[in-house]
């Protein structure tokens, strides 16, 4: 996530990379070679006591998110997590206290609003376009873990919480429906499953996604207890119906977040791995097919489109997108809209997720 967030920022406007800390003084200059960013930090304090870094992107393991906020914070500086903000609710709660409190902005990275036609799907919803949304329905599956061989940091408890597929990837879902709808969820049940108890850990350090190309030779036996697999039926507070389901272990699904959203007048339908169009089902009219296309969207989806119809965007884009409104709103001086979530918002996910597992060790409906 640090390569990714450091190739979002070179290509906005009005923003200047200047630094990046890696987990070790030698791996943060490498990362600055590499990245081609001119400073290289030999600490986190080294960072923070920098008077000419005025933001802080925190893309380190979950276990680091709320102590390297609170310092950011403490420290003046503007923060752009990553998710999920924090391992607990209390450090959470904690960390949406002090963003209200303090005049810095804080954002937390759910970058997958930021596809324009997911924002131009929560423009529709708004004006009416679908009507009163009554359920919502869809997944998010991936396939990097599929193997008992296949290993990253995340499968730890200890690094990156009690819950792995729905937290790491199911709170992208639930965040983006959320926002898209303008609805919460109040209430769940939740089944969670572990395929591979136990997986084979390589002596040595696997990023994210990598563990698949394989060249792992001496390995070493742990135990897992996070989910593999995860399935949700949820209810929101304005009445709506929705179900997700959410696996790391599907073969063939890259990365791919699907919804389905329908009201009493129209449905759309929304395909992360063809992110540049989105169906839309009527019942007394023909069914249609909406391309990526600035002068087709809402002004409020314009904003977050640099190229014409016809000229895809894709990941990359979302997490520029994202920082463009972290940095406008940062121009405004903190005020008008944040269409980025906030800490906040990056609470209640976490929430959320405290409610799962509560529903999935109890066998019952579990309120938010």
């Amino acid at each position: 996530m640090g390569a990714v967030h450091a190739e979002a920022l070179k290509r906005l406007s009005g923003v200047e990379l200047i630094g990046i800390q890696g987990s070790t003084p030698e791996k943060s200059r490498a990362a600055s070679e590499r990245l081609e960013i001119p400073k290289a930090y030999d600490s986190w304090e080294a960072l923070i006591a920098d008077d000419e870094v005025d933001a802080v992107h925190i893309t380190t393991p979950n276990r680091l998110h709320y102590p390297q906020t609170v310092d950011a914070l403490k420290a003046g500086k503007h923060v752009m997590c990553e998710k999920p903000l924090a391992m607990t609710t209390e450090e959470s709660s904690e960390l949406a206290r002090l963003a209200e409190e303090t005049d810095r902005v804080t954002g937390v990275n759910y970058n997958i609003r930021f596809y324009p036609l997911n924002l131009e799907a929560k423009a529709r919803v708004a004006r009416g376009d679908i009507g009163d949304v009554h359920s919502v329905y869809g997944s998010y599956q991936q396939d990097w873990l599929l193997y008992d061989t296949d290993y990253n940091w995340r499968v730890l408890a200890e690094e990156q919480g009690a819950l792995r597929a729905v937290a790491d990837i199911g709170t992208h879902w639930i965040d983006l429906v959320q926002n898209v709808i303008g609805q919460k969820v109040v209430r769940l049940f939740a089944d969670l499953e572990t395929v591979h108890k136990t997986r084979k850990r390589p002596l040595g350090e696997v990023e994210t996604f990598s563990g698949k190309l394989g060249g792992v030779d001496a390995t070493e036996d742990v135990n897992v207890v996070t989910d593999d697999i995860g399935c949700l039926v949820l209810q929101f507070d304005k009445g709506a119906r929705g179900s997700l389901f959410v696996s790391q272990v599907t073969p063939g699904k890259k990365n791919c977040l699907r919804y389905e959203i329908a009201g009493s007048k129209a449905c759309l339908e929304f395909d992360s791995e063809n992110p540049n169009q989105i169906w839309m089902g009527s019942r007394d009219a023909e069914n249609a097919l909406l391309l990526k296309d600035p002068g087709l969207s809402a002004e409020s989806t314009r904003r977050f489109v640099d190229y014409s119809g016809g000229h895809a965007e894709g990941f990359p884009d979302t997490f520029k997108m994202c920082f463009r409104a972290f940095y406008d709103c940062i121009a405004r001086g903190g005020k008008g809209p944040q269409e980025f979530a906030t800490f906040a918002e990056g609470h209640r996910e976490i929430e959320v997720c405290d409610a799962v597992v509560k529903s999935a060790a109890e066998g019952r409906w579990v309120d938010v």
